[in-house]
């Protein structure tokens, strides 16, 4: 599947579609990919379907397309391997030029699945019941009206404190990398089980990034009446909070699988995509 706002991806998608033929395998693709690249294949209506229907889905994108097609896919089993078409992608194994011999190793069975967890986010917002999930993160943030906002916050049962602050992010390991490595959190190992709490802009300096147990309970209370208080999922608006209003945020049951090659270690990454420079053995 490819994202359809990158036209770059067509050529990619057409590309792989004639790897894939040529190792004697068979190519499906959802609806918009198909119109996208002018596949003729296999076609399922959505993500979710497709990814029920084959044993290895190829995601052509950013970091971004990921995410989407994780959220889509809703927990299913078949492992993604992401084909990087633009900028950082943490998430994507494969750089585009690369396609070929990424998927000869494929191939060759020189690949390892990664689990990633998933987490859930539920509560009421505004008289409406919220119920998302994410791979990357949860955040709660102010809207337009540049104004701080106020977050009560527990972990399992005990108050944090009160964060004053531009918003709030729960970041899974694997969006450890994203949000909240912007907003100064820590980075952490994508099989690390934990989650960050980073506040985005705290009034109070002393305000950090924590790191507690994935098997933490999270609750976040919005306190500010004024303004507005909004809950995102992986960069996606789910719904508005009012004073008073509660999100609980916790590990999934789901997990996704994503694909990585042999000759790709997470630090090496780390090296190259965040442009690390001075000595090292």
């Amino acid at each position: 599947m490819g994202n359809a706002e990158k036209s770059a991806c067509a050529v990619s998608v057409r590309a792989a579609a004639s790897l894939i033929r040529r190792a004697g395998r068979t190519v499906a693709c959802d609806a918009i990919t198909a119109q996208l690249s002018g596949l003729k294949c296999e076609v399922q209506p959505d993500a979710a379907s497709l990814a029920n229907s084959v044993d290895l889905l190829l995601v052509f994108g950013g970091d971004g397309t990921m995410l989407h097609a994780a959220r889509e896919i809703d927990g299913s089993n078949t492992p993604m391997l992401g084909v990087n078409i633009g900028g950082l992608g943490f998430l994507t194994a494969v750089p585009s030029h690369a396609l070929a011999p990424a998927l000869k190793s494929v191939w060759r069975g020189e690949f390892r699945f990664e689990p990633h967890a998933l987490i859930e986010a539920e509560g009421i917002g505004r008289g409406k019941k919220i119920q998302t999930t994410a791979l990357n993160d949860i955040v709660i943030n102010r809207g337009a009206v540049s104004r701080l906002i106020a977050l009560d916050v527990s972990v399992n049962d005990e108050l944090v404190t009160r964060y004053r602050c531009d918003g709030l992010i729960v970041s899974s390991p694997t969006g450890s990398t994203a949000y909240s490595l912007a907003a100064g959190g820590a980075i952490v190992m994508p099989t690390a089980d934990v989650f960050a709490l980073t506040p985005i802009c705290p009034h109070a300096l002393s305000n950090r990034s924590i790191i507690m147990p994935l098997s933490a309970t999270i609750r976040v209370k919005a306190v500010s009446s004024a303004g507005e208080t909004v809950l995102n999922a992986d960069g996606q608006m789910v719904g508005e909070l009012d004073a008073g209003d509660e999100i609980t945020i916790r590990r999934s049951r789901r997990t996704a699988r994503l694909v990585h090659l042999a000759d790709s270690p997470f630090f090496e990454a780390l090296r190259r995509k965040l442009h690390w420079r001075g000595a090292y053995l």
